[in-house]
């Protein structure tokens, strides 16, 4: 229960800021737009805009793409590749998927773990982006290293069930969510 509370606020999380991503973008097009009728009126523009909007809207993108991680495994979102699963007896698609989230777990622990040292580092040496605004770049990495934590106790958590015998995430997830519809 509280694990899946863990999923479901780091997918929040990635919602949120896929919406300040689209709020900046209106916010440049809006001003955009009032500096083309102030000039359309023969008044001097605004000049406004918001400054390393790409550069921000990247680092949001990375955060949304890394802190959904957890909630789109954990629903079933992520694609699987079954072909061979369904070709094999029971028994060994059972081992066959505990090998496979074994290895995903060890590997998404290497990014996570090289994420942290990334994240570190540049902490260590005060590393800014390049823009306008010089955004420490601890930030975004901390938050890519957030997701890939929240991911690997995901696997682990899916690990631990496909041991014991139970069915994993991607065997009972329930298809009534709003964004996915009933199947």
């Amino acid at each position: 229960m509280a694990l899946n509370t863990l999923y479901r606020a780091s997918t929040a999380l990635a919602a949120c800021c896929l919406v300040v991503i689209a709020s900046l973008v209106v916010l440049q097009v809006l001003a955009r737009l009032a500096d083309g009728t102030m000039m359309l009126f023969g008044l001097e523009p605004f000049g406004l805009l918001v400054p390393s909007l790409a550069e921000i809207a990247g680092f949001l993108l990375v955060g949304a793409s890394f802190l959904a991680l957890a909630g789109t495994f954990r629903n079933a979102d992520h694609i699987r590749v079954s072909i061979l699963l369904q070709a094999v007896p029971s028994q060994f698609e059972r081992l066959l998927n505990i090998w496979c989230v074994a290895i995903a777990l060890a590997l998404v622990a290497f990014f996570t773990w090289n994420a942290g040292a990334l994240a570190y580092d540049s902490y260590k040496f005060n590393e800014v982006s390049f823009g306008i605004i010089p955004i420490p770049l601890v930030i975004p990495q901390m938050v890519m290293t957030l997701g890939l934590s929240v991911f690997s106790v995901a696997l682990l958590d899916d690990l631990v069930l496909a041991v014991s015998g139970k069915a994993q995430s991607f065997e009972i997830v329930s298809k009534e969510d709003p964004i996915e519809g009933k199947e």
